[in-house]
């Protein structure tokens, strides 16, 4: 056993806008874990293969840049190669590019070992697509935060009005079932509930009793396992 397979992990998946971003780093803040939003790395490598010309197609282009990117987040900011990049990243256009360079092999094998650099004392909250089943798979809590998509749409629809952003909620609704059916039929790492992970679903939940509960799976996965 590793080092730092001593290390907890709060493994949050989910699907696009379903709030686990939020609440991730809410429970980090609350236990003074680390936070990795993984999301945010598909991102990053969209935006960065769009600034270099490299198609979101071109899977061996994109997995020999992804091994030159330096990533930071720090104090609530993306840093990419000395640059904030946090609002660029939060486009629907980079969203919609996240989900298409994801489905990429080769890609996905380059930011894995990044990812994993993440898991640091006293403990990790990582958010994403594959966190429970892939990157972090001896997570010591795995969960699977959900919403209708109608719910998420509407969530995402005032998000991007609340920061000055055109947005229509029809064309979110039809973005996010596209990128939905898109990241469960992906054949490496697809979106979906391992059979460990506790289903949480979100729709009639308000940000902090989504919170809690994590919270309070935390605390009884820890006192299970000091148990054993």
């Amino acid at each position: 056993m590793t080092l730092s397979a001593n290390i907890p992990v709060i493994a949050i998946d989910g699907p696009s806008a379903s709030g686990k971003g939020t609440v991730a780093q809410r429970v980090a803040q609350t236990l003074g874990f680390h936070y990795l939003d993984s999301g945010a790395i598909y991102r990053i490598a969209a935006l960065a293969a769009r600034a270099r010309n490299i198609s979101w197609q071109d899977e061996a282009a994109l997995a020999k840049m992804a091994a030159e990117l330096d990533i930071r987040f720090e104090g609530g900011e993306i840093v990419l190669n000395g640059e904030v990049i946090t609002d660029a990243v939060r486009t629907e256009e980079i969203s919609r590019g996240a989900s298409e360079v994801a489905v990429h092999p080769a890609l996905r094998s380059a930011l894995l070992a990044l990812q994993k650099s993440f898991r640091q004392a006293p403990g990790l909250v990582a958010d994403g697509r594959d966190m429970a089943t892939v990157v972090f798979p001896d997570a010591s809590t795995k969960i699977f935060l959900t919403a209708t998509a109608e719910v998420r749409a509407e969530r995402r629809y005032k998000q991007l009005m609340e920061k000055g952003n055109h947005a229509n909620l029809h064309d979110i609704l039809q973005d996010l079932q596209t990128r939905d059916a898109r990241d469960r039929a992906r054949p490496v790492a697809p979106l979906q509930q391992c059979d460990q992970a506790r289903l949480l679903e979100t729709s009639q939940l308000s940000i902090e009793q989504a919170v809690n509960t994590v919270l309070d799976y935390h605390h009884a996965d820890t006192q299970a396992l000091s148990n054993q």
